[in-house]
């Protein structure tokens, strides 16, 4: 192959594909160096070499041309870990489309690498069942916020005020913040806890006991702020 054909040898997940011509497809990728738009060629024939590496929930050893314009080409796709065992259970698959149509509406315009350490994170989550499915959703909708220019305030309230760990505190959705209020559901468990979620990845965060009653109210708090 001569350079000016050399390709660029990444690791993807997809995060959309649309079918083009007879057989082709346009797959929109995220990668380690960013998100990709790639042209996949014969993909939607029968004995296509790329086939079983681009599929959804997968992670993909690829190489991708040079094309027209923004477009890649897609030569090679050989899958590395398929995450199998979310699609056993209805909520983690939902969840797991839920995590890639974000991810590929936000990379449209905040085209950070880290959105594939976090796709990544996320699905190996969902692949591990003993993981309850509330972590790895809060997890995950504090990373989007803060990727997305949202970052949960952690430190003081919508007042200006710093947490103090012996009082009780709501969500502000209007503020997207932490109010004090005296029967609010937010106190210095959950607030240890979403700090050690917003700084460690998912796996270290769901080694921590004694964390399932926490949940119901964190993830709710993590979805709202996330506006998803």
């Amino acid at each position: 192959m001569g350079a000016a054909m050399r390709g660029e040898r990444t690791r993807a997940i997809v995060l959309r594909r649309t079918n083009y011509g007879e057989s082709d497809r346009i797959l929109n990728v995220i990668t380690p160096l960013g998100r990709r738009s790639v042209m996949a060629r014969g993909v939607r024939k029968q004995n296509s070499k790329l086939t079983g590496g681009v599929e959804l929930f997968t992670v993909s050893d690829v190489v991708i041309t040079t094309g027209k314009g923004d477009l890649g080409i897609l030569t090679s796709a050989r899958p590395i870990q398929f995450y199998r065992r979310i699609l056993t259970d209805y909520d983690r698959l939902q969840f797991g489309y839920e995590a890639i149509n974000l991810t590929a509406r936000a990379s449209e315009t905040i085209d950070e690498p880290e959105w594939y350490d976090v796709l990544t994170e996320t699905l190996g989550a969902l692949d591990t069942l003993e993981i309850p499915l509330q972590l790895i959703q809060s997890w995950f909708y504090l990373r989007y916020a803060e990727l997305t220019g949202s970052e949960l305030n952690l430190a003081y309230d919508v007042a200006g005020q710093a947490l103090d760990g012996t009082k009780m505190y709501m969500y502000d959705i209007n503020e997207k913040g932490l109010r004090l209020a005296e029967q609010g559901d937010i106190g210095s468990s959950q607030i240890k806890l979403l700090r050690i979620m917003s700084s460690r990845p998912l796996t270290t965060v769901a080694l921590i006991g004694g964390t399932q009653a926490l949940l119901p109210d964190i993830w709710l708090l993590c979805r709202q702020h996330a506006s998803v």
